[in-house]
């Protein structure tokens, strides 16, 4: 699971780097993608994850996609994970760094994909 994570952040990272968006954006979209990847590989046994990166024709959304085999729906946890806890944030977490986020079933794998938009462009200095 590590390297699953770790390979999509690098590969994201060096993504958006060569698309030149900000820095606030790079941390923020690697972050949902390294919470999406992690949830993906944890939560639904799928063997096999799929990570796609958008940006609008106007360059103004960021889009991440991360498709798995698993077809039950993503809902945020019913409780609130404890000072104490070591997971139950990544949902949290991606709800307040996107402007939006859902699930729905995949076109490209046999599950769902979860996606979360991004402004590719914040007010916030990089």
């Amino acid at each position: 699971m590590r390297t699953s994570a770790r390979s999509a952040r690098d590969t994201v990272r060096d993504l958006l780097r060569a698309w030149k968006l900000p820095g606030d954006t790079c941390c923020d979209a690697v972050l949902l993608v390294s919470e999406l990847t992690t949830n993906a590989v944890l939560h639904t046994g799928s063997g096999h994850v799929l990570c796609g990166l958008t940006l609008t024709g106007d360059g103004r959304r960021l889009r991440i996609e991360l498709h798995d085999e698993d077809s039950t729906p993503v809902r945020l946890p019913e409780r609130l994970a404890g000072p104490g806890d070591e997971s139950g944030r990544g949902l949290l977490l991606v709800q307040q760094l996107a402007e939006s986020w859902g699930s729905a079933r995949s076109a490209r794998a046999e599950g769902k994909v979860v996606w979360a938009e991004l402004p590719a462009h914040s007010g916030r200095r990089p």
